[in-house]
């Protein structure tokens, strides 16, 4: 008997168990299905909500009262940032090109170029430097001075 009564509780409780679960995946797919119907919010117009990790954390500035801050991109006057606000495929090449232009003769090392870049406001890592000074180099716009890691700009362009 004690045996049979174990059995019908547990039943009973693989039941509850079974009606919560149905009960709370309806309403999770039911908030799903409300939040994709609506229309997605303005870009700028509501604050997203915290992650996880930061509930805990007291907020030390709120985005209403802040500005928000412009990106630093590699454009110059010459080229157009894209609807994105991203800057156009190969900016980095024309910006390395102007200050190789700038400091020719000589030959100039990549970490120099990175400081004429940050004096200008730019910020840009050496490997996006390297890439960059290949690209130039595909089009005849620079040069590897020998074996080094200096390059200088080539003066007849193809």
């Amino acid at each position: 008997m004690p045996k049979a009564g174990m059995t019908e509780l547990q039943q009973r409780i693989d039941e509850v168990r079974r009606e919560a679960y149905a009960a709370g995946y309806a309403t999770a797919m039911q908030v799903i299905s409300d939040a994709t119907s609506r229309p997605p919010p303005k870009a700028g117009t509501t604050a997203a909500a915290p992650g996880r990790r930061r509930q805990g954390r007291a907020r030390r500035s709120t985005p209403e009262s802040k500005p928000p801050r412009a990106r630093r991109t590699g454009a110059s006057a010459t080229t157009r940032p894209s609807a994105n606000g991203r800057a156009q495929r190969g900016t980095n090449a024309l910006i390395i090109e102007e200050i190789l232009k700038a400091m020719a003769p000589s030959a100039v090392r990549p970490a120099e170029i990175r400081k004429a870049l940050q004096d200008n406001g730019v910020a840009i890592s050496f490997p996006s430097i390297h890439h960059a000074m290949r690209q130039l180099e595909a089009r005849n716009a620079a040069e590897q001075v020998g074996d080094s890691k200096s390059w200088r700009h080539r003066d007849g362009v193809a």
